[in-house]
């Protein structure tokens, strides 16, 4: 549950770092903000189902 918080926290960085008033390279930063997105999502679901974000075993 960890990984998933830090990846919240991570996705509300890139957001902020996309609507701000000095943001250089914003297309790249919006790639990457798809991609955290991406990852966000996936790790939003594997912990509501149960299975668990971190490694095997754990």
């Amino acid at each position: 549950m960890n990984k998933t918080l830090l990846k919240i926290f991570i996705f509300a960085l890139l957001v902020l770092f996309i609507i701000s008033p000095f943001a250089a390279l914003a297309n790249l930063m919006i790639i990457l903000l798809v991609a955290a997105f991406l990852f966000l999502l996936k790790d939003v679901f594997q912990a509501l189902i149960g299975g668990g974000t971190g490694p095997k075993g754990s």
